[in-house]
């Protein structure tokens, strides 16, 4: 166990230098810079502004000088506002992880009683209803749910401010984040909670007299949780930084927005800095589903 993660941790930080130097060298490559869109800009002003953040250097120069900043944990600051990278994406990611944190709660605890629900009643009436809701979420666009749930209860019946930082306007953007991850887990509870309910291990647990919910809850839904643990890595990596989407309609000022304002911008520093923050997410949550398959099924070897 102890080989394995070392090995992972190795081949995480690996991954996440990748990201760096090829995020770093491709952003470079695009035409155009972070004061090219300045207005009335002199040559002594935009040379001054270069050797401030070190764009007159080469490129190799200035990667390997950017990395020892940040090895350091200095993540710079924006080209365009002058604040500290460090400061924003705290304050960024700490909107985007309320609200992707609430959402992934709340699909984990749907998803995975609805599953169970259909794969117990399969074929019957609840098992209609839960797949016709999860076909509709899956094909239905986080958008378009999104802009229905504003119309109507922002809008039309004024249930809800369209946002004001507070936990009821959170809601919203929460159902509407929740509803595809709600739907994908639901399916794939259901399916590896058929499998498990097929086993000879269940059908000699039910034949000895052990109550049903034991059956469901000891031994079936332990084996049946694996899948939805894999979909989860970097579903929960996703979901913590917000639906970019969602963020725009309910005018949330999270993480993936200020991503975006970073590229159109062509703020060097801060897409540094909010990509290499978002690598480590993904990498991480990567590395913690593996390590749960352990957890919940300790049967599973995990090889270096």
């Amino acid at each position: 166990m102890a080989k394995y993660l070392v090995k992972r941790i190795l081949l995480a930080l690996l991954s996440i230098f990748l990201i760096c130097m090829i995020t770093f060298f491709l952003m470079n490559a695009v035409p155009g810079g972070p004061f090219s869109s300045e207005k009335a800009v002199s040559a002594q002003v935009m040379a001054a502004l270069e050797a401030r953040f070190n764009l007159d250097k080469p490129l190799w120069q200035q990667f390997i000088m950017y990395m020892n900043n940040i090895l350091h944990g200095d993540f710079g600051i924006s080209m365009k506002t002058g604040r500290e990278i460090a400061v924003t994406l705290k304050s960024c990611f700490s909107v985007s992880a309320k609200l992707g944190g609430s959402a992934l709660i709340v699909a984990m605890i749907l998803g995975i009683v609805f599953g169970c629900v259909a794969a117990l009643y399969r074929n019957r009436v609840p098992d209609r209803i839960i797949v016709f809701m999860t076909t509709l979420f899956t094909a239905m666009p986080s958008f378009v749910l999104a802009t229905l749930l504003l119309l109507v209860f922002c809008i039309q019946l004024k249930w809800f401010p369209v946002w004001d930082a507070s936990s009821k306007s959170f809601l919203l953007p929460v159902i509407a984040l929740a509803a595809y991850p709600t739907a994908y887990i639901t399916r794939l509870t259901k399916t590896a909670m058929l499998d498990a309910l097929s086993q000879d291990y269940i059908r000699t647990a039910r034949a000895k007299g052990v109550p049903m919910t034991r059956v469901i809850f000891k031994h079936a839904l332990r084996n049946a949780l694996i899948p939805v643990i894999t979909y989860l890595g970097p579903e929960l990596a996703y979901i913590l930084t917000g639906s970019l989407v969602i963020e725009n309609i309910f005018t949330i000022g999270g993480l993936g927005q200020q991503f975006v304002q970073s590229i159109n911008n062509r703020d060097y520093s801060m897409i540094m800095g909010t990509t290499i923050f978002l690598a480590i997410i993904m990498v991480f949550c990567n590395l913690l589903s593996d390590i749960l398959y352990k957890v919940v099924d300790p049967r599973i070897k995990l090889e270096a």
